[in-house]
């Protein structure tokens, strides 16, 4: 992706099916390290925005309506800046322990699209691209780290 990004900013979903109750003792490790997690994205080179309400997070939000469906969203510069977050200190932590909080998948459960500098995606606007990725795969309109696409090719 070496396109001119200044004009598009990379949008990211990621959502995960809990396997215990937020507030139970086999989640206190994810849940202790939100603020802390969230305060390294948040002043990493190249993010922009994170989805959250007043708790400072954003685990009271459900994605497909489902209560044990919890969503991460964010707004990075580009797929650089948001490998090179993903992959360090405490978030590479506890993605690596990422089955011992939430339940193995088979259908894909994150998406990246790019999005016009300045816009906040919603909720229902991430449920269309990770639904979207699920019927076609990795297209222009929602893709993965894995087969990313450039800038300004799938509004």
């Amino acid at each position: 992706m070496t396109n001119d990004t200044s004009q598009y900013e990379l949008a990211q979903v990621n959502i995960g099916r809990l396997k215990h109750p937020l507030d139970s003792a086999e989640l206190k490790d994810f849940v202790d390290g939100l603020d802390p997690v969230n305060a390294v994205a948040d002043a990493s080179d190249g993010f922009v925005w994170r989805l959250q309400t007043d708790s400072g997070n954003a685990t009271d939000l459900r994605f497909f309506g489902d209560d044990t469906m919890l969503v991460n969203m964010s707004v990075w510069r580009d797929a650089d800046a948001l490998t090179a977050f993903m992959y360090q200190g405490l978030h590479s932590e506890l993605l690596a322990r990422r089955f011992e909080f939430f339940q193995r998948l088979t259908d894909p459960m994150s998406a990246l699209w790019w999005i016009p500098a300045g816009h906040r995606p919603t909720v229902e606007e991430a449920e269309k691209r990770v639904l979207h990725l699920r019927a076609h795969g990795p297209t222009p309109h929602a893709f993965t780290l894995r087969t990313a696409f450039p800038a300004g090719t799938g509004e």
